[in-house]
């Protein structure tokens, strides 16, 4: 029910990944931790100093670091690779494809970051395409969860996935709602069941989503929310029984609509259950330098946005 998600405290994404690392560093000594220096950005420093000769600090050699992560891999080593998304998936997805991918590493990219909740560091380091990147390689897994305890969650989760991962999360301090602990991989995470409206949700905007949802429940519309966290593999059942009950659709994503979570929902809806859809995220554009609300006001990725757009859907019914 939507009662039990509330803001219990303010943390980012990327705390979530350095409480986890450390947490499955010391349950699981085949755990290695690599990173392109910016071990502080990523909250790899816990895990640095307990474990120091399981962390290897590559420099800015992003390229370098997917290559020895393989290596490490091969090795029989579960290598957790950290530096920013942009320097995760577009300026290495050659080796990422090459050295990873193809040959089904057991390789933990993970990419800090992500989107335009990055700030001010601006549009060139605002990457907004890598989870379609990342989406498209056979065999990669791609997880974006929602707040510090999914993030945390899921990077322990991953170490006994066999094959190569891409665990997406941010920069800002975000609202954590979710149990602690509660994560399996591929799985959606039913958050309210409705008949009017499915708003399915993953990444930061699935706060927001919680938000619209509870906004659109108090003028009367039935809203079924789903929790993404996993886009690949897509949890397919869940969308179409959820589709199946509203008959509309709004997807909600911190992400180019083109290529993201919206892109995977209306092709497993256009092969079996066609019904009309809406999508909130990047509409085809870069970002630019601000604040992560402004950003996010600004290019209409808000929870005004996702309620306009559910309006908008179930019109079309």
């Amino acid at each position: 029910m939507l009662s039990d998600y509330t803001a219990k405290d303010k943390k980012s994404t990327r705390d979530g990944f350095g409480a986890g690392l450390l947490e499955v560093g010391q349950k699981n000594d085949k755990v290695v931790g690599l990173c392109a220096d910016l071990t502080g950005s990523l909250k790899m420093n816990a895990f640095k100093d307990t474990f120091p000769d399981r962390f290897f600090q590559v420099g800015i050699a992003e390229a370098n670091m997917m290559g020895v992560a393989a290596g490490l891999a091969t090795s029989g080593k579960i290598p957790y690779t950290g530096t920013f998304a942009n320097f995760s998936t577009g300026r290495v997805f050659d080796q990422i494809r090459q050295s990873i991918a193809y040959s089904h590493k057991n390789v933990k990219i993970c990419a800090s970051h992500a989107g335009v909740t990055l700030g001010e560091d601006g549009a060139t380091h605002q990457i907004m395409e890598d989870m379609g990147m990342m989406k498209m390689l056979p065999g990669m897994t791609v997880i974006n969860p929602c707040d510090y305890n999914q993030t945390k969650a899921a990077t322990i989760a991953i170490a006994e996935h066999d094959g190569p991962v891409y665990l997406r999360f941010g920069r800002p301090g975000w609202p954590v709602f979710m149990p602690e602990g509660e994560f399996e991989l591929g799985k959606a995470v039913q958050m309210n069941e409705g008949k009017d409206v499915s708003i399915i949700a993953t990444g930061h905007l699935t706060w927001y989503a919680v938000e619209a949802a509870n906004a659109l429940e108090s003028e009367g519309i039935s809203v079924d929310l789903i929790n993404i966290h996993t886009i690949k593999p897509l949890d397919e059942a869940a969308v179409l029984a959820s589709a199946a009950r509203t008959g509309c659709v709004v997807t909600a994503e911190e992400h180019q609509i083109l290529g993201g979570l919206g892109g995977s929902v209306a092709q497993l809806l256009a092969t079996n259950n066609p019904c009309p859809m809406e999508f909130v995220g990047m509409e085809d554009c870069f970002g630019e330098s601000g604040k992560p609300d402004q950003l996010l006001a600004k290019y209409k990725m808000n929870t005004a946005t996702i309620i306009a757009k559910a309006k908008a859907v179930m019109a079309k019914k």
